[in-house]
């Protein structure tokens, strides 16, 4: 594995958890920004919430399909009559950085595991850490406009709330514009020319240098992950939107919790 994420071989999580258990998961999560729990056979819809629910209350802005088996479990496919498609293909993302407070943690589980299909993780405080000091101080500078009409903003660049490293708060596909400067003298709000010339800079640094620093998950059956959605980007690849008939059904459930600080510099 390159970069970041702990395998989990030794919780059940189908069974009961002890409290000292989940406060080290807690603390895990945060350290390794992945967690992945293997073997875990299929975790219902309502051990899935009660899962999340340890990290806090969940916060769910999605369509709900038919066939998810509780409200707060998004249920993504590559056939519509299974689950949401082309979910996680518009670009790289944190999930809810359209929100005043983005959601704090994401948790995924393949209930049906195609034959290919992975989610590709990026860890954003390596990814800062890589750029050439004159990219970094630029991007620094900028704000992220998820909906002009809106006009929320947030720092592309800010400290992680928890573990105050360096992250992102980004969606390469659900972004309007940038502001530059934002609260001085010099505030300004780009254009869509130049909004796109960042969005595919921001692109370029992640997947530069042979994508050295993404992981990309290959999903096998049990597979459950409790990701640090603020300290990590990631993307569902291609392939997970191939017909059924080239790679098989796929069928993944996500929850999300609910954001408790607005992105800041300070």
């Amino acid at each position: 594995m390159k970069a970041l994420g702990k395998v989990i071989t030794d919780i059940d999580l189908n069974e009961p958890v002890s409290e000292d258990t989940i406060k080290q998961i807690k603390k895990d999560v945060h350290e390794h920004i992945l967690l992945i729990f293997k073997n875990q056979g299929i975790i219902s819809g309502q051990r899935h919430v009660e899962i999340s629910k340890w990290f806090g209350d969940l916060e769910s802005t999605f369509y709900k399909h038919p066939r998810s088996p509780d409200p707060d479990v998004f249920r993504v496919s590559n056939d519509e009559a299974e689950g949401c498609t082309n979910v996680g293909r518009t670009g790289w993302h944190i999930d809810g950085s359209f929100m005043t407070e983005p959601f704090t943690f994401s948790l995924y589980h393949m209930v049906a595991i195609p034959k290919s299909g992975d989610t590709a993780f990026v860890p954003l405080t390596g990814l800062i850490e890589s750029l050439r000091p004159d990219v970094r101080a630029r991007w620094e500078r900028l704000y992220m406009v998820s909906d002009r009409r809106l006009r929320l903003q947030h720092p592309l660049i800010y400290p992680h709330p928890v573990t105050k490293k360096p992250t992102l708060c980004f969606h390469l596909g659900m972004t309007d514009a940038f502001v530059w400067d934002a609260g001085t003298d010099q505030e300004r709000m780009t254009e869509w020319p130049e909004t796109k010339q960042i969005l595919t800079e921001i692109h370029q640094e992640i997947e530069k240098d042979n994508r050295q620093l993404i992981y990309s998950h290959q999903w096998e059956k049990g597979d459950f992950i409790i990701s640090d959605n603020l300290a990590v980007g990631h993307e569902a690849t291609p392939e997970t939107q191939y017909p059924v008939s080239d790679v098989g059904l796929r069928i993944l459930h996500r929850t999300t919790v609910k954001g408790t600080s607005k992105p800041t510099k300070s």
